[in-house]
Parts: structure tokens; C-alpha cells; sequence
């Protein structure tokens, strides 16, 4: 008996050391197997966004490398040109000019831009920064499989940074669009684009913070901020989830040398995706507007005239005659609430407000003193901006 034990002792101690050497060397056995605590080998299916699990229902993640297969053709190199400008007497281009004075044009060189876009339609349909190809008087776009085509600009929006391009060619490949509300802080993404022009780029990274503004880039500010190393030439390209959706456009970086500190931003898709469809139906963005000037809520000003609330946004004017002096507020007001959105700041207060549709109702919930009043505004169209005047 006592021998048999031995054995049986010898025996466990054995098997428990190959699993460990294994376990250690080459976890993928054990994961094909399933004897890994905590992975369990189950058939997935995709419905379109997120693989599930058919056992459990749960997301399963692909791996990072699946991911960028899946989107990394969808992203393309954009070359903005412009037209080099002449210097001189405009009366230099004249042959008999230069025949009697002998004046030749001086022509600088032509000003070339590089940056990066994603094909989001199959029918050619791209979206890419404003700033890659504000004034281009030619933009041609590269595919990852080396095709060429040039992009004919469908609309541009310089409030959110946004341009919609479109090309002509045959299987155009496409991304998915993610899903923002299923983003959190921590999730693991990727950065496609074309850095420094050598090439389409991978980068990897974490959604570092969202919801980022006050950065001075754009009118509406609501960055998804990653440490995912994005640089000049990654502009218009890809910020992407692990599932290979697109989460994001990269849009800037924060950095002292012209190089990737590790601190990057990009517009969410659902705000590029609100740019894009109302550029492509109307070929302008509509946006809602009430005529206040708002400014963030500090807490000495809470506290000195003894509000009973610690978040919002202060309305240090309102136009006369406009959506929100008609229906009653005044400057001192707190905004909390548009509709059932709270306000924290100024830059949620505008997003807000731009999201909701010209000639619509939207109650909007004040504190003016002690008391808290909600007021009915008709919201009216937003005036365009000084630059968009200048463009007609």
C-alpha cells in the first residue's frame, strides 16, 4: 500500500510539473485544450460589430493583429497640393511683357500636404481632416494595395475639423463604425495612418481620457485622448478598437518637438459621422444654436452668490431677441440640463446645443438664484462661421 502511494505521489508531482513547463513555454496548448482557467474554446460569431461567444453571449476579444487586418486596408495616404503662388507684377505672365522689360515670373514651390484618411463607404465616400486639405487645389489619394485615384472634396467642416472626400474606383475596401458608448478608459486601440510619409503605420496604445476640450483646436472640442504614438502625417487616419471598428479620426498631438509624446487626439466617429451625413445630403453641417455666451462654472462664483449647485455652465450674455432671451433666460443663469444631457462645461453645453435641430423645442434646465426653472427654447440655425463666409 504504502508503495502504491508513493507512486501515485511520484506521479502527480510529474504531471503537475509538465503542466507548469507548459503553461509557462507554450500557453497555446492549453488554451487549444481549454485547460486554462478563465479561457474557455468556444465557437464565435460575428454579427458585424462585436464577436460573441455562443455559450456565454459575452464579447470576445481579437487579437490586436486581427484587428489591424481587418481595418488597416481601409486606410489611405492624402496628398494635398496646392497650386505654387506667383510673385511679381501680375502683368509678368504676359509674353510681350517679358519680351520689353525682361521681368520672368518668380514662381515659388508648389506647397504639398501629406496625411492620412479612411474609407468609410463602399461607395467611395472618405473621411479625413479639414487641415490636410484646406485649400488643396488637387488631392489624390493612395490605397494600401497601391492603387491611385484623385479625391474629388465633398464638403468640409472647419468647426469640427472635419473633410469628406470622395474616389471613383472598383472594390473599395471599408471600415466598420464602432460603437463610442461601449468605450471606456483603459481599452486597448490602434492608430493607422501614414507618419512622416513612409508608409501606412500601425501604432498601439489605450483610450487615455475622452471628452477632452479646451485645447484651442477646433470649435467643437470632444477628443478621445490615446497614448497610441500619432504623428505628422497621421492626421485624417484611423484610431480603431480592438475588434478593428473605427472609433475615431486622429486629429492632433500634443507635442514641444514636432514627434509623438505619447498624448494624441481624435474626433469620435459619432461626430465625424454627423459631419460627414449632413455634408454628404446638404453639402453644409446644420447645427442648433440659442444665442447665449456661456463660461465655465467656477466655484467662487458659487459661492458668493450661494448656489445651491456646483456644476454648469454660467451665461454671462444672451443676444437680444435670440432662441434663449425669448424664452426667458438671463445672464447670471446656470444651464445644469439640455433635454436629458447634464452640462458640466462650456464645451458640453456647445456640443449639446449643436446636436439638437434647428426649429426644435429643447427644454433647458437653469438655476438662477435658489430657484430652478426649466425654459422651453425654440432652437434656431447657427450662424456660419467667418470662414465659411469667406468660402462663398
Amino acid at each position: 500500500m504504502r508503495r502504491i502511494w508513493l507512486v501515485f505521489s511520484q506521479t502527480v508531482t510529474v504531471a503537475v510539473a509538465v503542466l507548469f513547463v507548459v503553461g509557462t513555454f507554450k500557453p497555446e496548448w492549453l488554451q487549444q485544450r481549454g485547460l486554462v482557467p478563465g479561457v474557455h474554446r468556444a465557437t464565435t460569431v460575428d454579427d458585424g460589430n462585436v464577436p460573441v461567444t455562443m455559450a456565454t453571449g459575452k464579447p470576445v476579444l481579437q487579437p490586436l493583429s486581427a484587428a489591424a487586418r481587418r481595418a488597416a486596408p481601409a486606410v489611405v495616404s492624402v496628398t494635398a497640393s496646392r497650386a505654387p503662388a506667383i510673385q511679381g507684377d501680375p502683368r509678368s505672365q504676359d509674353p510681350w511683357f517679358r519680351f520689353f522689360f525682361g521681368q520672368q515670373p518668380a514662381r515659388t514651390e508648389p506647397q504639398i500636404g501629406l496625411g492620412s484618411g479612411v474609407i468609410v463607404s463602399s461607395e467611395g465616400y472618405l473621411l479625413t481632416n479639414n487641415h490636410v486639405v484646406d485649400g488643396a487645389d488637387d488631392i489624390q489619394v493612395r490605397l494600401s494595395d497601391g492603387r491611385e485615384a484623385q479625391a474629388k472634396l465633398v464638403g468640409t467642416d472647419p468647426e469640427s475639423d472635419v473633410a469628406v472626400l470622395k474616389i471613383e474606383l472598383d472594390r473599395l475596401p471599408t471600415v466598420t463604425l464602432g460603437n463610442i458608448e461601449q468605450m471606456q478608459i483603459g481599452d486597448a486601440v490602434l492608430a493607422i495612418g501614414n507618419p512622416f510619409n513612409v508608409g501606412q503605420t500601425v501604432t498601439s496604445g489605450i483610450v487615455s481620457a475622452v471628452g477632452r476640450s479646451g485645447l484651442g483646436l477646433s470649435t467643437f472640442e470632444n477628443f478621445i485622448q490615446t497614448d497610441a504614438a500619432i504623428n505628422p502625417g497621421n492626421s485624417g487616419g484611423a484610431l480603431i478598437d480592438v475588434n478593428g471598428n473605427l472609433i475615431g479620426i486622429n486629429t492632433a498631438i500634443y507635442s514641444r518637438s514636432g514627434g509623438s509624446l505619447g498624448i494624441g487626439f481624435a474626433i469620435p466617429i459619432d461626430l465625424a459621422r454627423q459631419v460627414m451625413e449632413g455634408l454628404v445630403r446638404d453639402g453644409h453641417v446644420t447645427r442648433g444654436w440659442i444665442g447665449v455666451q456661456p463660461r465655465d462654472l467656477d466655484p467662487e462664483f458659487a459661492q458668493s452668490f450661494k448656489l445651491p449647485v456646483h456644476e454648469g455652465v454660467l451665461i454671462t450674455g444672451v443676444l437680444q431677441d435670440g432662441p434663449a432671451s425669448s424664452a426667458g433666460m438671463k445672464p447670471g443663469d446656470v444651464v445644469t440640463r439640455i433635454g436629458d444631457k447634464p452640462v458640466r462645461n462650456t464645451a458640453q453645453l456647445m456640443n449639446a446645443v449643436a446636436a439638437l435641430k434647428p426649429r426644435s423645442e429643447a427644454l433647458i434646465a437653469v438655476q438662477r438664484g435658489d430657484k430652478a426653472l426649466e425654459l422651453k427654447v425654440t432652437v434656431a440655425q447657427r450662424p456660419k462661421s467667418a470662414a465659411q463666409r469667406n468660402e462663398e
